[in-house]
C-alpha cells in the first residue's frame, strides 16, 4: 500500500513539474517596448519553426549600406498554422517586410506583429494573448 502511494505521489509531482515551463512564458511587455516600433525589410536567412515561438532571421541593409542581422520573434507554430502559415511560407532568400517592436535589452531583436510576404500578402504573426499591442487580424487567407 505504501509503495502504491509513493508511486502516485511521484506521478503527481512529475505532472506538476512538467507544467512549470508554461508558467515561465514571458509577456510582450517583459521583453519588448511598445514605444519602439520598427519596420524591417530584408532577405530571410533562416526560419526556426519551433515552440514556444517561431523565429525569423533576416538581413537588413541599413541607410549606410551596412547589413544588419535581425531576429524576429513571432507567435507559436500552432497559432501561426491556424492563421494559414506553414513551415514553407517563408524560404531563405525571400524578401519580406516585418513590422513590429524592438526588444528592450537586445540589439537587432524584435517582436514581429505583421509580415508582408514576397508576393505582397500581409499576414499577422504575433500572438494576441501575449499582452502586446493590437489583436489578431484576419490575414485574408
Amino acid at each position: 500500500m505504501r509503495s502504491k502511494f509513493v508511486g502516485i505521489l511521484a506521478v503527481g509531482v512529475g505532472l506538476l513539474l512538467g507544467g512549470v515551463p508554461i508558467f515561465a512564458h514571458h509577456s510582450f511587455s517583459a521583453e519588448f517596448d511598445v514605444n519602439k516600433p520598427v519596420t524591417l525589410k530584408g532577405a530571410v536567412t533562416k526560419v526556426e519553426w519551433t515552440n514556444p515561438h517561431v523565429w525569423i532571421y533576416i538581413d537588413v541593409t541599413n541607410d549606410n549600406g551596412t547589413v544588419e542581422h535581425w531576429q524576429c520573434e513571432n507567435g507559436a507554430p500552432n497559432a501561426l498554422a491556424r492563421m494559414g502559415w506553414t513551415r514553407n511560407s517563408l524560404k531563405v532568400g525571400d524578401t519580406i517586410t516585418i513590422q513590429g517592436f524592438r526588444a528592450k535589452n537586445a540589439e537587432n531583436t524584435a517582436n514581429a506583429r505583421q509580415v508582408t510576404l514576397a508576393d505582397g500578402r500581409k499576414v499577422f504573426s504575433g500572438s494576441a494573448e501575449d499582452g502586446g499591442p493590437g489583436k489578431a487580424k484576419d490575414s485574408g487567407q
